[in-house]
């Protein structure tokens, strides 16, 4: 029955397929040779249809996600991460840390940026509240592009709920990354600390770090401030 489940949402997700798309989808997640994206493969399906399909498979087990998690294609991955989100807030306890538990097993297929941003603060971000988040230190310091990413994007669920702390945190430790994806995550997490949380929190910590941030992690951080404010922070006169 539960294989008849994945034949049918990969027929689904076949079905509604563009070619277009797919093109498209490819280039703008970077699946060329050398790229963050190498070698990853896209049916041609967005976002929003991905989301109608998931919520009619809400009842498969972790094993049957585990499917899908081993897709080559993009799209499959992502539906049955989106699956895994849908399934966290109904779960009990013990569900709850059966599905925290498979999704950090999986940390290798959850390999690119939106897979990450749509999934870590809504499984790993309320899974560790109220208990100990050195796992996140820890995949903040992974050589693995994606892990580090959870970690930050996990601290998104935090920051939601007024709290920056730990978002500091892990960006303290993020400030040396190479990654260009890395600059742009933790200066999104910092701008929104300012969005959410203060802009004077957000500045308390700006003001320490900003002249050893790579550029483009400053400019996400500080997207939001008036521009004379920007300027300054950009000219290194704060």
């Amino acid at each position: 029955m539960s294989e008849n489940k994945i034949k049918l949402i990969k027929s689904e997700l076949r079905g509604i397929a563009d070619k277009n798309k797919a093109t498209i989808l490819s280039r703008f997640f970077k699946t060329g040779l050398g790229q963050y994206g190498q070698g990853d493969k896209f049916l041609g399906v967005v976002v929003p249809e991905q989301r109608i399909i998931a919520r009619k498979f809400i009842d498969l087990k972790l094993g049957d996600l585990q499917k899908l998690l081993d897709s080559p294609y993009h799209e499959e991955r992502l539906t049955g991460l989106l699956i895994l989100v849908l399934k966290y807030p109904h779960a009990n306890k013990l569900e709850q840390k059966k599905i925290y538990n498979f999704y950090l097993k999986n940390t290798k297929k959850i390999n690119n940026w939106d897979l990450v941003d749509l999934t870590a603060e809504k499984i790993i971000g309320p899974y560790l509240e109220n208990k100990d988040k050195s796992i996140l230190f820890k995949l903040a310091r992974s050589k693995n592009l994606w892990e580090r990413r959870i970690a930050i994007l996990s601290t998104f669920y935090y920051i939601k709920k007024g709290e920056s702390e730990l978002t500091f945190q892990i960006s303290e430790l993020l400030l040396e990354d190479k990654q260009d994806l890395m600059h742009k995550a933790v200066g999104w997490m910092l701008r929104e600390v300012g969005k959410r949380c203060s802009e004077k929190t957000e500045e308390n910590f700006l003001k320490k770090y900003y002249k050893q941030m790579p550029r483009t992690m400053l400019r996400y951080a500080i997207e939001r401030f008036e521009e004379n404010k920007r300027l300054k922070y950009l000219n290194n006169k704060i």
